[in-house]
């Protein structure tokens, strides 16, 4: 592991535990030149699959960019860091338990629209207007209304 202050290869771990709800661990460590503190993650690499995009090129699945749209649709709004990683990791080990070798990356903004539909409709809104690519207000308007009709049913079905 390389120091990311003098990048030096020489440290030792101080401390080591399990990060809840995911498949990771943290480690403490400290740089045996520099004597700065760090923190790394290390997480088991598990062979996941190849997306593809709407113009029919393929990707390895990335974590962070899945991670990055939710944050963005997230921005100001009552919602932890930390449910965030829960709902990337929830996407994450849905696909690896699939076993897919490719997935359509549609496949996956919806997954990740569902996700935010039962957290935040504010997010769930911001999220659906980029991925589904609103042109203009009528858009906004019928995903809106959407919304409205599932709620009622939802609403109807309760005693």
């Amino acid at each position: 592991m390389r120091c990311p202050f003098c990048s030096q290869t020489e440290n030792r771990v101080i401390n080591s535990r399990l990060v809840k709800e995911s498949n990771a661990i943290r480690r403490r460590r400290e740089c045996l030149a520099c004597s700065k503190r760090f923190t790394t993650y290390e997480r088991i690499e598990e062979s996941l699959p190849l997306m593809i995009k709407r113009d029919g090129r393929r990707e390895s699945f990335e974590r962070k960019k899945i991670q990055s749209g939710i944050q963005r649709a997230c921005e100001k709004r009552p919602i932890s860091i930390s449910t965030i990683e829960k709902i990337v990791s929830r996407i994450e080990q849905h696909y690896q338990d699939k076993g897919d070798r490719e997935i359509e990356s549609t496949d996956v903004g919806e997954r990740v629209m569902a996700e935010l539909h039962d957290l935040d409709e504010v997010a769930y809104v911001r999220f659906a207007s980029v991925y589904r690519q609103f042109r203009d207000l009528n858009d906004f308007h019928s995903e809106l209304e959407e919304m409205l009709n599932r709620k009622e049913k939802e609403a109807e079905k309760k005693p």
